[in-house]
């Protein structure tokens, strides 16, 4: 082997008109005879998926615990990661009780879920929350990537206005929170998430202009293919393939952008949705769970939040046989047809969450894969949507970054607050921080043998 001792930056982009696509981790952006790229040595990402208004308990906590547990129904979809999957049992976010301030609890799960905050009682403007642990991790590592984090959304939100009994939707509909009066909406539109990611031509341009370029637009990968074959041509056997896999992708999301925005079919009547969404909610999700997996995998951020959907959402789901709206339908008082449904809905969620995780586990990254260095927190801020509960919240922690060892179900004594987790997640990818919310100390057992 001839070493040349030439290397591309870690921050290489393909540049063309108005479109800047980065490079995923490559051989040749490691300097000849540098350390190879290992778990303790490649970048760990932060992603946070929220589902809303609870779950079916009974139907999501594993039987048995430490290495021993079998996996629940609703759960069953997490199997084959099972060897990078812990499921967590017995933590708390006191601060989505009423706490003398009434009902609100979907506002307030949303709230609070990553900020251990309960937020202040107003449909005003006058909100005030704490700063979640995603916005406090991307600005200490934010720096390092061309976005310090992304937030994406599956229900169409507002920040505005009253959404849940004197709550503002700005609870509702956001889980992130750049400071304790600035929330971070999710962005819901697939266009304009990948636009942002990727650079677009439609920057300041009317509705009308936009849709007219769009018609008349070339893939965007078109538009860097020059500096692409260029830098192609340089590269060996194993990077040409990993630049070709990736790249493919990038146009494969573009695509099913593309065909969402082509379709007219009818959606769900008086459910707000974003232009260019798929109708079906299989596509939209994977759609938004894919522009995660290729932002992680580009490095073009290393904190991302996604919302499946905002709390007290009303979607339905007709592909699943569940035409009923979700947030009703967890008010089931026990109707056992309700309670199937509702679970039903549960699992196909983590299908698609499943399906996430094989994504990121289909991505090779130095000795491992993006997901090897990746910790993902998956869950809700109510457990049991029926009683609009806040302690044993459903949890899951995926992934092998900062040194997580799967294959566990955890119980931890009852109502150890939320944060605590967060606490030691931080800590895990180098952020000391002293308290989040009502956190009181790191939470055990994530590296630890537990049985």
């Amino acid at each position: 082997m001839i070493v040349t001792g030439r290397h591309l930056p870690r921050r290489t982009f393909l540049k063309g008109l108005g479109a800047a696509v980065a490079l995923p981790m490559l051989d040749a952006m490691t300097p000849a005879f540098a350390k190879p790229v290992t778990a303790g040595t490649a970048p760990t990402r932060l992603s946070f998926v929220y589902v809303p208004n609870g779950v079916t308990l009974n139907q999501w906590t594993p039987s048995g615990a430490g290495r021993t547990f079998e996996f629940s129904r609703i759960l069953k979809p997490i199997e084959p990661f099972r060897d990078r999957t812990m499921v967590l049992t017995g933590l708390a976010q006191q601060n989505g009780n009423a706490l003398g301030d009434g009902p609100g609890d979907h506002a307030r799960a949303a709230a609070c879920y990553l900020t251990g905050v309960h937020p202040k009682k107003t449909a005003g403007a006058d909100i005030q929350n704490g700063v979640s642990v995603d916005q406090i991790a991307a600005a200490h590592i934010g720096t390092e990537t061309r976005f310090p984090s992304i937030e994406l959304g599956c229900d169409e939100s507002r920040t505005v206005g009253n959404c849940d009994s004197g709550y503002s939707c700005a609870y509702t509909n956001s889980v992130s929170w750049r400071s304790p009066t600035s929330p971070m909406p999710p962005e819901t539109n697939p266009r304009l998430a990948f636009e942002r990611l990727f650079g677009g031509l439609d920057a300041g341009l009317d509705p009308e202009t936009r849709a007219r370029r769009r018609r008349q637009r070339r893939s965007i990968l078109d538009l860097v293919a020059d500096r692409t074959n260029s830098l192609v041509s340089t590269l060996g056997p194993s990077d040409r393939l990993k630049v070709d896999e990736y790249l493919t992708s990038v146009r494969e999301i573009e695509r099913r952008i593309q065909l969402a925005e082509q379709d007219t079919r009818e959606i769900t009547p008086d459910f707000e949705m974003p232009s260019g969404v798929p109708v079906t909610f299989a596509e939209y999700a994977t759609l938004m769970y894919d522009i995660q997996a290729v932002a992680f995998q580009a490095d073009l951020t290393r904190v991302a939040t996604l919302m499946i959907g905002r709390e007290g959402s009303l979607r339905t789901y007709p592909e699943i046989g569940v035409p009923d709206p979700h947030h009703p339908l967890t008010h089931h008082q026990n109707n056992p047809d309700w309670i199937e449904k509702i679970t039903k809905v549960n699992t196909f969620h983590t299908e698609l969450f499943s399906k996430f995780i094989g994504k990121l586990h289909s991505m090779p990254e130095g000795d491992g894969t993006v997901l090897d260095h990746s910790i993902i927190v998956y869950g809700s801020g109510i457990s049991d949507g029926n009683e609009h509960t806040h302690e044993d919240l459903p949890v899951l922690l995926v992934g092998g970054g900062g040194g997580v060892q799967g294959n566990r179900h955890v119980v931890y004594e009852a109502n150890t607050p939320m944060t605590n987790l967060y606490l030691t997640l931080l800590d895990r990818i180098g952020v000391r921080q002293d308290s989040i919310g009502d956190s009181t100390g790191q939470i055990a057992h994530l590296s630890e043998v537990y049985s």
